[in-house]
Parts: structure tokens; C-alpha cells; sequence
């Protein structure tokens, strides 16, 4: 097929990459625009900008698709499908009606749950034992559109980035089987029922508050990992959290229980710190943290 890519992050290459492997024409791939990243601030082009022009496809980064110049550049390249996966800017109609056979989505849930910007997060943030990939057809509606395809991973203990890296594998397979047969895998309808947002993640949210149980605690150290990373304060520096586990052990919340850094939580809970994280240093077990940055017993966090 004659393919416009789009997309942006890292969740979005294996899709591009699988494409380009199964034959596919790719006419041109759309990305943000650089950023600044790195302590230079450099301008940084994409993970799919990047791919995309060792493939040797055109890339273009539209600050918006909204004017009527953008919208005729994308209709001039007459594409069969738009292939689109996290690329970040909202697809206006005019954008949408070109493609022959429409704007597919790979899409991090099983809609109609965790529609919207932070599906992974949100999964994990409310503790769902089960997430995966669907294979949308796109519409005006914030992820509104009917399914093709979808399958179901367990969430099980991964982090936000063991999830997106497993969940951005499945999505390129799922892809690319719908495109090999887009007449065996009609549009189904999403449900009416169960319909959940996924909103973007605001870094306040990664501030971690001892009162919320020990469960809770963790699942944000997972939904936050790598970024923004979920984090506490004490003795005026901040520390990351990367890992924790769920322990006995109860206390009025924030208080460091014993000397394997084990915090008491809400709900006559705790949580043990694994891995953790200093400013500017690298990730270090609890061990290796107290040998370096003492948190004695009875320190209230």
C-alpha cells in the first residue's frame, strides 16, 4: 500500500519499521517537530524522524494540520492509508477524508477503556490486570473510532516503559496483519459501556503522598517509570523511586520503619524501596543509597 506515516515517539518505530520490512510504499512519514533535549538543549529530531530518514522516507513536522496549506500537502501525496501511532497532533476531518481506506491507529488499550493521551499510565495507575493493543479506525471523536483489531497483554508488575516497549512490539504485528487484510478485519463498533479517559500525566502527579496505601504507592512508581519517575524528598534533595515493593509493616505514614529504608503508607501498609535514583547520579539499590545518604530509622519522610 501507499502509506503516510505518523508519529513521534519510541512506541511509534517498530510500526514504521515493520511497515518498511513488509513492502509497504511509505510516501512519507510526519513527526513532531525537533525539540531541545540534552544538557545543550539541542534540537533533537524524534525517534521517528529519526528512523524514518535512515529508511530513506521524506519527513515532514507540520506545527499544525489545521491550515489549508498543510492539509493540501498531505492530499497531494494521495496516500491508500495513514498509518498514525502517538504522533501528537490532532488529525482535523480534512485530514482524515484523504486517505483511501481512512486513518488507522495503534492504540495502547482495549477501548473503549483509557481513551485519550496516557493510556499505558492510566492502566497501571488504577491497577489493571490486563491492557493491550487495537487497532483503531480513526474518526472526529477522541479515540471514538471502531476497532479492527485488538489483543489483550497482562500487566502483571512491568513498568510504563516495559509496557510501551512489549505493547509497541504487538502494535507493529497488528498492524501489518490488518494491512495485509483490511476486508478480514472490518470496523467493530466500541462499546457504549465501560468508557474511561486517560488523562495526560501532569508532573505533580509523581510526587509521592505516604497517605495513599502501599499498593497505590507502587503502582505509581510503575506508571511513572521512566518518566516522570515518582519521587519523594528528604534532607533537601530529591529521590527518584524506580522500584518498590509491598511489605509488612505499619506506622504513621512517611515514617521509615527500620533500616532497609521499608516507609510506612496509608491503610497500615508499607513499602520497601529496590531501586532508586538520586539527582544526577545513577539508578542504585536502597543498599547502596543508605551507604552513601543516611535515612535513619524513625526519620519522618
Amino acid at each position: 500500500m501507499r502509506i503516510v506515516f505518523m508519529g513521534t515517539p519510541d512506541f511509534a518505530v517498530p510500526t514504521l519499521r515493520a511497515l518498511a520490512a513488509a513492502g509497504h510504499e511509505i510516501v512519507a512519514a510526519y513527526s513532531q517537530p525537533p525539540r531541545p533535549a540534552g544538557r545543550g538543549k539541542a534540537l533533537t529530531p524524534s525517534p521517528v524522524q529519526a528512523t524514518a530518514e535512515a529508511l530513506g522516507v521524506p519527513v515532514r513536522t507540520p506545527l499544525t494540520l489545521r491550515d489549508a496549506e498543510a492539509q493540501a500537502a498531505f492530499a497531494a501525496l494521495a496516500p491508500d492509508v495513514a498509518v498514525v501511532a502517538a504522533y501528537g497532533l490532532i488529525l482535523p476531518k480534512a485530514v482524515l477524508a484523504v486517505p483511501l481506506h481512512g486513518c488507522l491507529n495503534v492504540h495502547g488499550s482495549l477501548l473503549p477503556r483509557w481513551r485519550g493521551a496516557a493510556p499505558i499510565q492510566r492502566a497501571i495507575l488504577a491497577g489493571d490486570a490486563v491492557t493491550g493493543i487495537g487497532i483503531m479506525q480513526m474518526e472526529a471523536g477522541l479515540d471514538t473510532g471502531p476497532v479492527r483489531l485488538e489483543e489483550s497483554v497482562e500487566i502483571g508488575r512491568k513498568t510504563a516503559g516495559e509496557l510501551t516497549d512489549g505493547l509497541a512490539g504487538l502494535g507493529a504485528r497488528l498492524m501489518v496483519q490488518v494491512l495485509a487484510d483490511l476486508a478480514g478485519h472490518p470496523p467493530i463498533p466500541q462499546a457504549d459501556a465501560g468508557v474511561t479517559y486517560a488523562a495526560k500525566i501532569d508532573k505533580a502527579e509523581a510526587r509521592i503522598d505516604w497517605r495513599q496505601s502501599a499498593a497505590q504507592i507502587e503502582r505509581q512508581v510503575r506508571a511513572f517509570n521512566p518518566a516522570p519517575g515518582a519521587f519523594f524528598e528528604h534532607g533537601g534533595e530529591r529521590l527518584k523511586l524506580l522500584r518498590a515493593e509491598v511489605v509488612d509493616g505499619s506506622g504513621a505514614p512517611g515514617t521509615v520503619l527500620d533500616g532497609a529504608l521499608t516507609i510506612a503508607c496509608g491503610l497500615g501498609s508499607a513499602l520497601r524501596p529496590t531501586l532508586v535514583q538520586r539527582a544526577g547520579r545513577a539508578p542504585m539499590t536502597a543498599a547502596e543509597l543508605l551507604r552513601g545518604f543516611a535515612i535513619q530509622p524513625d526519620t519522618q519522610l
